[in-house]
């Protein structure tokens, strides 16, 4: 398969070039919101077309070197060196292909929330922090703490990660689901096996380009004293905003801020995103609504388990991938199982198209 066929090139190309027609129209930055969405578009665009352009510097390079080492050139470690890069383009192709669905070049927000079980499910999320940190670190993706409430003991209640970066929301949607840990616990004095679960949900990040329309009648807004640094640090005001969604129960809450205004801006945004994934789960009847998902953060709903003891394994369920190698996966090394989910969901996806 030519891989500009696989990307479709030349039709990104016919895209790119209407959008920037579009945008030379003074008549386009009249409205500011529709040339918002344009630039939002074409910057999509350009990072199709610069990947597609990498991919095939990287096959002609291997080409060259190949074809001097039939003429018996000595150029045999360029050449395996220019195979390798090759194969991880190719890779790298094969994973960007299984991003298709609309939001999936959005930035993301991520939720997570231990289930019941106190301090060890707590310091469990704190685990899980930890990892899609780490993760986000590894892809070169910016984040942002935009709210955490820590535990009382160790660990935390709850945290809201903003995730900025190519494609962050498509590489982290299969993520959302309840997570299992199997140990020894690090706070039981008799050293016994604990489980314990925690729930991550991913949204999308929502951009102007996208109506949600929320009644503010529908808004119940409270303000209240960040948790934080003692000492000079501490917050003497009530900056801290949390939103209530009062027809859907939904709660957005941000801290991060020492200004109200901008706290109550960040938690908006947090609820206009979480809406809108509730809307479009709605439209597209693909899972239970995100909020029955959260009913019961158990054994119910999970998608992947984290032995620790007796044995040491991480198992995807919907996908069956397992590894032995849980220090690597709990450090952020995430691709293998975002590759194998990205695959499901597109099996998924034609199997319900043929019905």
């Amino acid at each position: 398969m030519r891989s500009g066929v696989f990307f479709d090139i030349e039709k990104k190309q016919a895209e790119r070039e209407a959008l920037s027609a579009r945008l030379s129209l003074p008549e386009t930055w009249q409205d500011a919101k529709t040339s918002r969405l344009l630039q939002q578009k074409k910057k999509v665009l350009d990072r199709e077309i610069e990947f597609f352009k990498h991919l095939e510097n990287a096959k002609e390079e291997a080409e060259v070197l190949l074809e001097l080492m039939v003429e018996g050139e000595n150029v045999d470690s360029e050449a395996q060196a220019a195979l390798d890069r090759l194969d991880k383009e190719l890779s790298a192709a094969e994973l960007r292909s299984l991003l298709y669905e609309e939001d999936d070049a959005r930035d993301a927000i991520l939720t997570i929330h231990p289930g019941a079980g106190g301090t060890e499910s707590q310091d469990w999320a704190q685990m899980l922090l930890r990892m899609y940190l780490r993760y986000a670190e590894r892809k070169s993706f910016k984040t942002e703490v935009l709210d955490l409430q820590p535990g009382e003991e160790a660990g935390l209640k709850s945290v809201t990660l903003g995730i900025e970066g190519d494609y962050a929301c498509g590489f982290l949607s299969q993520e959302s689901g309840v997570h299992r840990l199997v140990r020894i616990s690090p706070f039981d004095s008799n050293k016994r096996r604990h489980t314990s679960f925690a729930a991550v949900f991913v949204y999308p990040q929502v951009d102007e380009d996208i109506q949600i329309d929320i009644d503010p009648e529908d808004l119940k807004i409270d303000t209240y004293r960040s948790s934080g640094k003692g000492g000079q640090h501490v917050n003497r005001t009530d900056s801290a905003v949390r939103i209530t969604h009062i027809p859907t129960g939904i709660v957005a809450q941000c801290q991060n801020e020492r200004s109200q205004h901008k706290n109550k801006a960040t938690a908006m945004k947090i609820l206009t995103s979480r809406l809108y994934e509730l809307e479009k789960k709605k439209q597209n009847e693909k899972i239970e609504k995100l909020e029955d998902s959260k009913s019961e953060i158990a054994w119910g709903s999970q998608i992947r388990s984290y032995v620790l003891y007796p044995y040491r394994m991480v198992k995807d369920l919907r996908t069956r991938l397992e590894t032995s190698d849980t220090e690597r996966v709990l450090d952020g090394d995430l691709d293998e199982f975002i590759r194998a989910a990205l695959i499901f969901r597109k099996k998924k996806a034609g199997e319900a198209q043929g019905g």
